[in-house]
This record gives C-alpha cells, structure tokens and sequence, in this order.
C-alpha cells in the first residue's frame, strides 16, 4: 500500500514548475521565485468559498488547476481537462463537441435536452452556466480552474449536486502587457491567440483576449461503397469532426485611486460553425429474431433491412472514413454573456453584487445512422437566455475567530427546442418541440468559528424556492407504420397547460476541522445536495385525458422529483518533507435518493423516459499528490477509486413494479481513474529554458446508460452493448522558453496528443430493439501533433 500510495500522483494541479507562457501576475512571480529558491511548491489561492484561501487550508475536496499548468497543456476549455481530478471525468456529449458531459463521483446527467438540468455546477467568472448545450466554449486566458468535489448545496445551490467547476478567468492587471501565439498541426489545424492588457487609465484598467482555431475533420467523407443500398442518399463531400470556433473577452475593472470599491465588467463570446461528430455505426443486431430488422437471417428484413441494408455499414473498429447522406450537417454554437461584479470593502466585511445576463443560440443538423442510407436524421434549434442576480456579504469578527458569508441569489431562464426527425427515408416524420422557463429564489449563509487555534466548525445551510413551466408540441408529419399519411397534432401544450412545478429545499452542511500543525490539516463533513426536478419536454407518453391530467401527458402532469444526496466525507490535506510533497486524501460515502434517470427510446419520435426511479450508494477514495523534489522537477497525479450500488432500482416488469436494483447499470461511473504528469526543466542559460513535460490519464471501464445488465433475449437493449473500455491517453510537449527577442520574449513548442493513438469509443446511442439494435459509437480524438510558436512582452 505504501508503494502503492507513493506511486499515485494527484492532480490538485497545483503550481508545476514548468514555465507556462504567461505573464505571471506580481503575486505569482513571487511565488514562483520563492519556490525555485527553496525547492518548495508555492501556496495556491482559491476563492471556492467566496474568499480567498490557501487550497490546503479548504476542509473539503478541490483541485485548483493553475494558470501554467492551462498553459503548458494549451487547455482553454473544460473538454481538455479530462480525468485530471479523481473521480471526475469530463466528456462530450455523444455527436456533439460543444455539449459538456462532467462526472463527479458518479453523478452525470446524461441527456443534454435544454429541459435538462445538469449535475456539476459550472461557472464563470462567478456566473453561473445553467445547460450543458453550449458549455464547451473557449476562454482564451485563464488563471486557473477549480474542481470542488462532492454537493455544494450550500453556496452554490440548486443543480451543485456532485459538485462544481468554477473557470477564472485572468483579471486586467492595469499594466502593459501582450502576449501572442501561432499554433499549426496535423488536420491543417491552426490557432491564433492574443492577450493585450492595457495600462491603467485613471481608474479604468482595461484587458482584451481571444482566439481563434480551425482544423480539418477527422472523417473524410467519401461515395457509397455499396451500389446495392440503392436507398442510399447523395453522399455528402469533404470531411466531418472537424474544428471551427472563435471565442473573445473584454473585462474592463474600474477602481479609484484609494478606494474600497472595485467594479468589474466581463462581456465573452464564442462561436463554432463545423460538422459534427461522427456517430460511427458500430453495430446492429444480429440474433435472427424478428425485431432485428437489418439481420439478413431475420423474417423481418423484408420490412427493415431489404430497403436500408444497414448491415453493410456496421464496424466496430474505429474508421478514418466514412459515407453520410444527411443534408445538412452542421453543429453551431453561440454563446455570450454580460456580467457586473461590483465590490465593496467596508474593513470588517465586504459586499458583493454580481449581476450577469446569458443567451445561447445552438443548433444541430445530425445522421445518426452513421450511413448514407436515410434511416436516422435529426436537428435541433435551441434559444436560451438567462438573468441572475447574487449579493454576497462576508467578513470576519471577535478578533477572526468568526468568519461568515451570506447572501440572496435570483435566477431567471427561458429555453426553447425545436426539432425536427426523420427516420427511414421519412416514412416517420416528426416535429417534435418543446420550451420551459424556470425562476429561483435562494438564501444562503456558511459561518467558520475557531473553536481553539486548532479547531475550527464550519456551518452552513441554504434555502431554494423554484418554480417551473413546460410547453410541448409534437406534430407527426407522416407515419406509415400506424396509417398517418397528412400531418396529425398529437400534442399542443402551451405554457400554463399544465400546473407549474414548484420545489422547496433546505440544504445543510457541517464541517469539523483540525489543523494538526502547520503542515497537516484534517476534516470530516457532511452536506446535502439537490439536482432541480422539472418536466420531461421531450415526452411522447401521451395518453387519454382523465380528471387528473386533461392534457394526457402523464410526464408533465406529473413532473419529476429533485435528486438528493446525504454525503459525508473525511479527508487530510498535508505538505510534507520541507514543502517538497504535498499529498491530500479524501473518502465519502454518498446516499442518493429520488435519482433522475434518463432511459433512451426510440419509439416515434426520439425522446428519453424520465423516471425517479432509484436509490443508490456511492462510495469511494481520493488521493492527490504534487511533488517537487528539486526546484527543476514537478511531478503531480491522482487516483481514485468508485463503488456505485443501487439501493433500489423500480421498474414495471410486466406491468408490475419490480426492484431491478441487482439488474442495472450505473452510467458513467468508472471504478478507477488516474491521473500523472511530470515537469522537468531539462537546461537554462542565457539563451532560455528548455522544459519538457507529459500527461498520462486513465479511465476504467463503464457503462454509458443505466440499462439491464441481463436482458430476456439478445436483442434487447443491454448496458453490455453500449459499455466503453475506458482509455489511456498520454500526452507529450517540449518547449525552448524565455528566449530573448529583443524587449520579448519568445517561445517555441513542439506538442503531441494522445501519442499512442487511444482508439476505443468514449460514448455511445443505443436506439434500441424498435430499430434493429442500431447503436452509433463516439470515439476520441486521433493522435494529434504540432507546433506552437509565441511572443510575450
């Protein structure tokens, strides 16, 4: 075990020692000189509780990923971080590059349906991303990242179920600075990006950043290979997964000369315009059995198969190529956001408003049958906008024994999808929409009181009202199958149609620590969370109106219940050997109750059934280590372990209901992951630095969707089928930095990714025994590799 443990790296993500390309802040800068002086890690400062601390003195489960450590790994948005905090796994959602989908100790929520509330609370700039369709975006210049583990009901609410990732970006600094820099590799992928920070103006400081990048797709599309499938469509030219985004900020600080105040305007935006990602047909079923449609054993190939042989197109191998027929085909994404923060230090306490508007305009046009055949086309067009309002006070008293932090949050959204499906060369045609708004009202309050020197009780506890609405339109334009052959309303629900959904939630939260000395720190805690209940927009569960529910749609009349968990956990946080090691352990055992599960169906129009239909217990161990033994080498790592179990699991079995606890997948919980990298100054002179570093992340086995693990017969869905073999991607860069350019300084990079070509899928559609077994696989990104070249002054 003692090898074990000292073999684990961690990523707490601390302060690596290789040089980023950045400029470093004056506080930085000090850090960083007095770490090379004494071979020691310099103090990381969070903010992950409204205030400024040092990591190590958190009592709860964090990763703080530095500025230099973005830089060296050229990470500007979440889907670059991967699993590089225990237990946390960041992916895309599956046919999308621009939909987030973040695993924190085994929660995840995997439909990305605007309705769709998520499980990780992401936020930036201290606003708050409410969706996870356009919540991959570019931030061209980050201070660090933060990755809190576990509920975070208490100060961050609704939604912060398994925890939250806060995204901070670098503030204006008031004086002149500019960095640039070129990157070019593989696919023809190239990236510009720049960072101009003005001197001060007066009271007005004023900083610039953005970026953009562009590459080829990874898929090159080509003709039909088979001239048989004579159903097969024009096939579309060029290529698909390719990369097209621009992302900019303007933070503008204004701050008088000897005051207390400090307003800061921040206004982002991104954009991508590209093709998506490929769902590769990976698979169809073949058992003979009649539902098996493209089986040419099968007696129903003659209804299925015999029009769209999709059993030509199936591989289970990662391709390079492939043949599409959607027309179009397109994944955009537009984002921007508007946020005031206005701060005022009244000496014994601050106040804090932070005022910020949101709007999203994404949309999809995707095959996914992997085919040029047209068996499964679907689009959708989302709007959102958003208008939060939070006011904090915090401070300390009784001679800083009494810290505190409180406030009051207002939320506010309006969400839209219209979408479009057409299935089997459109012998079922579907418009199937839907919209909701959502309006919450919180209170919260978190007290530390030092018992002694030495031990500290932290209270805290946080009160949310929300209140929902739902509107639902499903238009089936033709339906061959079941005899409609004009377009038929099944369903036209306006807002107000059904009864809104209100929810009240108290959340808790109590944490001991004990500081042990100066380098050893100890704590157990315990919190609630909550993930927000709501309506199933995509609903096609439409049945004969009763007294109860006049519309027939028994999901809205009967909206899902909030998730919970009860978490305790107990953890250590130690700088050892003279500051040279840090290493941090955390265990929990997490009780959920009510938990959302989203079970895909492909019966009429594509949709999931919403069920609260399990309770679980999810424990597990977290250990992060950073270790600098000498001032030229960092190494940093984690590992993790998982153990999910369902508790119960109801569900009608012949129309009775069942606890299925024993015969259920838990999606996206790997057993293991982990994570290690290396930092190493190889040479310096006056010429430069010479630095060398790489990432190596591992992700066990999973499931991608909650399924039976043992099903009646070999056609039905089964978790089995849709199950990822995890991955080892590793990572490699080296950099010649800090050369003289007359008043710059320049830098040169050479980088790979995913050096040994990681080639099994990540995500997975299973559509189901309604069409065939058809399942689509979504893999990683091929082994990339480039230059970067960059100039600072």
């Amino acid at each position: 075990m003692r090898k074990l443990l000292a073999a684990t790296a961690l990523s707490s993500l601390a302060f690596v020692a290789a040089p980023a390309f950045a400029q470093a802040t004056p506080q930085e800068s000090a850090q960083d000189s007095a770490a090379q002086n004494d071979a020691g890690i310099g103090e990381i400062v969070v903010t992950a509780q409204k205030r400024a601390e040092n990591i190590q003195n958190v009592p709860i489960a964090i990763s703080a990923v530095s500025s230099q450590f973005l830089e060296t790994r050229g990470i500007t948005s979440i889907d670059s971080l991967g699993s590089i905090a225990p237990n946390v796994k960041f992916e895309r959602a599956p046919s999308n590059k621009t939909i987030s989908q973040i695993a924190i100790r085994g929660s995840v929520t995997i439909n990305p349906a605007v309705t769709w509330e998520p499980a990780v609370g992401l936020y930036l700039g201290g606003v708050y991303i409410a969706k996870a369709q356009g919540s991959i975006f570019d931030v061209a210049d980050l201070e660090r990242v933060e990755i809190l583990r576990g509920p975070q009901g208490t100060l961050y609410g609704r939604n912060a179920l398994a925890g939250a990732v806060n995204l901070v970006p670098k503030a204006p600094s008031g004086e002149l600075g500019v960095k640039g820099e070129l990157t070019y590799g593989n696919y023809d992928y190239w990236k510009g990006r720049a960072v101009i920070d003005l001197p001060a103006m007066g009271p007005f400081s004023l900083k610039l950043s953005g970026q953009i990048q562009k590459r080829d797709g990874f898929i090159r599309l080509t003709p039909n290979p088979y001239p048989q499938a004579v159903a097969a469509g024009s096939a579309r030219t060029g290529r698909t997964n390719d990369l097209d985004g621009k992302s900019g900020m303007v933070q503008l600080r204004f701050k008088p000369e000897g005051s207390n105040f400090t307003a800061d305007y921040m206004f982002d935006y991104s954009k991508f315009d590209q093709r998506p990602d490929y769902a590769q047909l990976v698979r169809v079923n073949r058992n003979g059995r009649p539902e098996d449609i493209f089986d040419p054993n099968s007696p129903g190939y003659a209804f299925g198969g015999a029009f769209f042989p999709l059993n030509l197109y199936d591989r289970a191998d990662r391709q390079s190529t492939a043949s599409l027929d959607a027309n179009p085909l397109y994944e955009r994404s537009r984002t921007y956001g508007h946020a005031l923060t206005l701060a005022l230090d009244l000496g014994g306490a601050t106040v804090k408003s932070i005022t910020a508007y949101r709007n999203l305009k994404w949309a999809d046009s995707l095959d996914l049958d992997g085919s040029p055949l047209p068996v499964a086309l679907t689009q959708r067009d989302t709007s959102f906008h958003s208008w939060s309002q939070e006011l904090q006070v915090s401070g300390q008293t009784l001679s800083d024994k009494f810290k505190y932090v409180a406030g009051v949050f207002y939320y506010k959204e309006k969400a839209e999808t219209l979408g479009p499906q057409s299935f089997f060369g459109g012998g079922a045609s579907y418009q199937s929409d839907y919209g909701s708004n959502t309006e919450a009202f919180a209170v919260f309050a978190q007290v530390d009181y030092d018992i002694t020197d030495a031990l500290k009780l932290t209270l805290g506890g946080r009160y949310t009202h929300e209140k929902k609405d739902v509107r639902r339109f499903l238009r089936v334009n033709f339906d061959a199958a079941n005899n409609i052959f004009a377009p038929t309303v099944v369903a036209n629900i306006p807002y107000g149609g059904v009864p809104d959904a209100t929810f009240n939630r108290f959340n808790p939260a109590i944490t001991l620590a004990y500081q042990a000395n100066e380098n050893i720190n100890l704590y157990a805690r315990f919190a609630q969370g909550f993930k927000s209940g709501g309506f199933n927009g995509e609903t096609n569960d439409f049945r004969a109106p009763t007294a109860a529910c006049p519309t027939g749609a028994i999901e809205l009349c009967n909206p899902y219940r909030p998730e919970t968990v009860d978490s305790y956990e107990v953890g250590i946080k130690t700088k050892l050997a003279d500051g040279k090691v840090i290493f941090n352990v955390a265990g929990f055992w997490d009780e959920h109750k009510d938990i959302q599960l989203s079970v895909f169906t492909a019966n009429g129009a594509a949709a999931s059934v919403v069920k609260n239909a399990a309770a679980a217990r999810i424990r597990g161990l977290e250990i992060e280590t950073v270790i600098r033994p000498v001032d030229v080498l960092t190494i940093n790592g984690s590992l993790a372990f998982l153990d999910p179990k369902y508790k119960s699991y109801i569900e009608a079995v012949n129309g009775v209901d069942t606890n299925v606890a024993n015969n259920r997948a838990f999606p996206h919980t790997p057993k293991t992951t982990a994570a290690a990298g290396v930092d190493l100054r190889v040479a310096q002179g006056d010429w430069g630095r010479l630095n060398v570093n790489g990432d190596i992340n591992y992700v066990s086995s999973y499931y991608t969707f909650p399924y039976a693990l043992v099903t009646p017969n070999a056609s039905a869905q089964n978790a089995n089928n849709t199950r990822s073999k995890g991955r080892t991607i590793v990572n490699l860069r080296a950099a010649v930095s800090e050369v003289p350019l007359g008043g710059a300084k320049a830098e040169l990079a050479l980088w790979v990714k995913n050096l040994t070509k990681e080639s099994d899928p990540s995500n997975f559609i299973d559509f189901g025994p309604g069409f065939g077994g058809l399942t689509v696989g979504y893999f990683p990104d091929p082994r990339t590799y480039g230059l970067t070249l960059g100039v600072r002054f």
